[in-house]
């Protein structure tokens, strides 16, 4: 079964979730690459459209993603990892999650505390 990266020029979406709590940590995109790296390594890889490049996540920050479970939709052009995320979160903004802010009577509010100071981690850069 191959998987189709012909529909968003190269890449497919992955949607990121705790293999424990089910909550949607992230969405990546990858490319073959980084598919192939990620299934060989057993940690997230993406394809990085601003950079035009791959990069493992927690390259920079050390909170990588431990992949438990691979699964792909039924036009096998997205796929689903399920992760032990290793580290206090995964958004490089500072929170568990990168789905950290609510629609609230038509404003986005941050639903949640941080999780880590961002720029202890990446040197102010966020």
């Amino acid at each position: 079964m191959e998987l189709d990266f012909t529909k968003l020029d190269g890449l497919l979406p992955a949607i990121v979730q705790d293999a424990l709590s089910g909550r949607v940590l992230m969405l990546g995109f990858m490319n073959e690459e980084a598919f192939r790296r990620t299934v060989e390594t057993g940690f997230a890889t993406f394809y990085s459209r601003s950079r035009q490049k791959l990069w493992m996540k927690g390259e920079s920050s050390g909170h990588r993603l431990a992949v438990k479970e691979i699964s792909t939709d039924c036009d096998q052009d997205s796929v689903l990892l399920r992760v032990e995320a290793l580290g206090p979160g995964v958004c490089h903004n500072g929170y568990q999650s990168c789905f950290y802010r609510r629609l609230e009577d038509g404003r986005w509010v941050e639903s949640e505390a941080r999780s880590y100071d961002p720029g202890a981690v990446y040197g102010g850069k966020s």
